[in-house]
């Protein structure tokens, strides 16, 4: 008996290196802008992962569809970076989040919302990201409203997960 407790045991300490020397996935670690390669790259693998027909998809009435929650963290990541000095794009109407839906359209919209905040922070100095701005009814600074974005953004592909998980679909990152 202490043969073979001594044998697993070994075996458990030689393969503990091995299950803990897993590479971390990329981004992580790296500051906001790792983080925001991040999550931008497993919201657009996710997005892609969903077959069209499930962009309609929504878990109960009265709550966004899958396509609307897409749009809103698009929307939302403009209207965000808005308030730091860039325009909001002029052909993104108020009812964008409703009125696009087709998978290919949402896709777009959600890459072009995640590079125009990753081009916008790039181009920030220290001193900018201190640069005080006004936003709703309270005073914040640029840095605060990147930390703001990047939090949305993470919130909401808690919530796309749930989403995927509903419809039998797999995150592509987490392999099961």
């Amino acid at each position: 008996m202490y043969r073979k407790l001594a044998i697993a045991l070994i075996i458990a300490c030689t393969a503990a290196p091995t299950l803990f020397a897993q590479k971390a996935p990329e981004g992580i670690w790296e500051g906001y802008d790792g983080e925001w390669k991040h999550v931008s790259q497993q919201l657009v693998a996710l997005a892609e992962a969903t077959p069209p027909e499930k962009f309609a998809w929504r878990p109960a009435q009265g709550v966004r569809s899958t396509s609307e929650v897409y749009m809103h963290i698009a929307i939302a990541n403009f209207w965000l970076l808005s308030v730091t000095g860039p325009k909001m794009p002029a052909e993104l109407k108020e009812d964008s989040e409703k009125a696009i839906t087709s998978k290919a359209d949402v896709v777009s919209w959600l890459k072009r919302s995640l590079d125009a905040v990753k081009t916008a922070h790039l181009a920030e100095t220290p001193k900018d990201l201190q640069r005080k701005v006004h936003v709703a009814d309270r005073d914040a600074t640029v840095d605060g409203m990147y930390l703001r974005i990047i939090v949305h953004a993470n919130e909401h592909m808690g919530q796309l997960v749930a989403y995927a998980r509903m419809n039998g679909i797999v995150p592509p990152w987490s392999g099961n």
